[in-house]
């Protein structure tokens, strides 16, 4: 089996419903890990793919839409998986690009780096970045990862901040998608930073329909959630407070294939990039999470209206 057929038996295992929910950036550093200023060519189209969860197939559509504005032959592979199916998947030429979030992209690359500002972290993604791909400059909009808990948890066990949690170890269930578990920005860094052990770790899914209706039933006392998705207000759940600052920050980032970023490719992402905030993204979750809109009609609606298809 060739590597190209094994991904696609990757990506059919992947495509499951879709799941809710990661201004002027610095660029690449030219010349390290792979990261390039240009040679690429965008003349034969560029396919994108996306994480399985809301807010990474509005952005692919987003993605879309300006690069599509802009003359290029766009395909979208949405709801494709994590991040451990997709960025084989640009490496290998499955896919030429995917949405990405700077913290949570550098854990997967360089698990001991210690950046956390965004130029810091834009710098290091672009030393750890393999061979033949690179980043673009990050955008305003930005969504990281949260813990969160029930307000009446949180009274119950005295829960403000992360570190409280360690007060109660193996007392406490954790719901989270499946790869949190080995993360750093995940059950690892809590144990690590924190000292943090959980009762239990239930494999759910990412800020999604399983993890917040386990909070809810109470089948979960702590929830990885998405700072974007809109049920943490709406239900009065608590985010418990990072002062290590395990978590970092997490602005949208392209991650692109050198094949296809060319000129045209860059400005048309970097336009939207200066355009689209945190809180209007939040509000692209909730249309379709909530008013239950295709994520490729409500990125088309939010091009049109913020004049990204002139």
């Amino acid at each position: 089996m060739n590597r190209r057929t094994l991904l696609g038996g990757l990506f059919a295992a992947a495509s499951v419903p879709a799941l809710s929910a990661c201004a002027g950036g610095i660029t690449s550093l030219e010349g390290q890990g792979g990261s390039s200023s240009g040679g690429g060519s965008s003349e034969n189209g560029v396919t994108i793919g996306t994480a399985n969860f809301t807010e990474n197939q509005v952005l692919g559509h987003l993605y879309a839409a300006v690069l599509e504005a802009a003359g290029v032959k766009v395909t979208v592979r949405p709801n494709l998986g994590t991040r451990e199916i997709l960025i084989p998947a640009l490496k290998g030429g499955d896919i030429d690009l995917l949405p990405e979030y700077q913290g949570a992209l550098l854990h997967y690359l360089a698990p001991k780096s210690k950046a956390t500002e965004e130029g810091e972290m834009q710098n290091a993604l672009a030393v750890a970045l393999p061979a033949g791909l690179q980043i673009l400059p990050y955008g305003m909009a930005e969504d990281s990862d949260a813990f969160a808990v029930t307000r009446a948890t949180a009274k119950k066990y005295g829960l403000t901040s992360l570190a409280d949690l360690s007060k109660h170890n193996g007392e406490l269930v954790i719901g989270a998608a499946p790869e949190v578990k080995k993360r750093e920005v995940g059950a690892v860094g809590l144990k690590d930073v924190y000292g943090v052990e959980f009762k239990e770790f239930k494999s759910l899914d990412s800020s999604g329909p399983l993890v917040k209706a386990a909070l809810k039933k109470g089948d979960v006392d702590v929830a990885n959630l998405f700072t974007t998705d809109t049920d943490i207000q709406a239900n009065d759940w608590v985010v418990l407070t990072d002062p290590e600052n395990l978590v970092p920050g997490q602005h949208v980032v392209p991650l692109i294939a050198d094949r296809v970023a060319d000129s045209t490719v860059r400005k048309a992402l970097a336009r939207l990039g200066n355009v689209l905030t945190t809180a209007q993204l939040t509000e692209l979750n909730r249309q379709v999470d909530k008013d239950k809109k295709d994520p490729e009609d409500v990125a088309a609606s939010y091009a049109k209206q913020h004049g990204l298809l002139t």
